[in-house]
């Protein structure tokens, strides 16, 4: 019954991945924080446990995307090349720092996250792509590469949605920003799963099929579901208004945040 439970998330998760255009970690990270709560885990392992496993799946995910993209030729591979040192030291780190956090802080950042990508839905702005800039030096990237990678594996995410207008304000277009944050998404789910594996063992997490911060039983499944059901989702996308779509996405992510913020007022008053 636990594994049937875990593909119904990864279907859900894949196929709203696919009809909004982003990655699953934000509907991921929700509904297992759910799932694992009702099944009596221990409150303050809930939200790591979220967490760790939602980059996990993302690992597995993310390949079907980056070879969508890499057959259209739109990924700049140098880029990536510059940007993963720094987002697998960034993902490794942030999983660390999540590691010391308490859940009830998680819980508050990662309904602000929401809250914050909810606003940019509804307040969306075509971003006017200066492509006389170029990008900045490699040290640079790494910097950024850095930053994004703590704050992705904090939130659970692949990191589309830092990658992206960063690219942009580096002067690369939009196709070939998404697809190259794409393939950023790897290696940020590598060493974020890796880090909560490392992380969780180091501070003797013992719960059934887990390894660490990372539920092997809800890897398996969601992943398993979610690289089906997000082609579906995306064909249903493609005939649908895109406002509409991202409306509704940022009621939805509007609806996680507020969750996410109650539940951690409640822990800490």
């Amino acid at each position: 019954m636990e594994i049937i439970i875990y593909f119904l998330i990864g279907g859900i998760a894949g196929f709203t991945a696919g009809l909004f255009g982003v990655g699953g970690g934000l509907i991921i990270v929700p509904i297992l924080y759910i799932v694992f709560q009702q099944q009596g885990y221990p409150i303050d392992t809930v939200m790591h446990l979220a967490l760790g496993t939602s980059l996990a799946t993302i690992l597995i995910t993310s390949i079907s995307s980056i070879l969508a993209h890499h057959k259209k030729q739109a990924v700049l591979w140098p880029v990536v090349k510059n940007l993963s040192f720094g987002l697998c030291t960034g993902s490794f780190l942030g999983a660390g720092i999540a590691g010391i956090l308490s859940g009830f802080i998680l819980q508050f950042l990662v309904g602000l996250f929401a809250l914050f990508i909810a606003y940019s839905m509804f307040n969306h702005r075509k971003i006017n792509v200066d492509t006389n800039k170029t990008l900045p030096s490699k040290q640079n990237q790494w910097t950024a590469g850095a930053l994004i990678g703590i704050a992705s594996a904090i939130f659970g995410i692949g990191g589309g949605s830092l990658t992206v207008p960063y690219l942009n304000r580096c002067g690369v277009v939009m196709q070939k920003a998404v697809a190259t944050s794409a393939a950023c998404g790897f290696p940020i789910a590598l060493a974020g799963a890796l880090g909560f594996m490392w992380f969780g063992q180091n501070q003797a997490i013992n719960l059934p099929h887990t390894l660490g911060y990372v539920h092997i039983y809800a890897f398996l499944g969601i992943s398993s579901m979610s690289f089906l059901s997000a082609k579906l989702g995306a064909k249903i996308a493609h005939q649908l208004s895109p406002q509409r779509l991202k409306i509704s996405f940022g009621f939805l992510l509007l609806t996680i945040g507020i969750y996410f913020i109650v539940q951690a007022g409640r822990g800490f008053f």
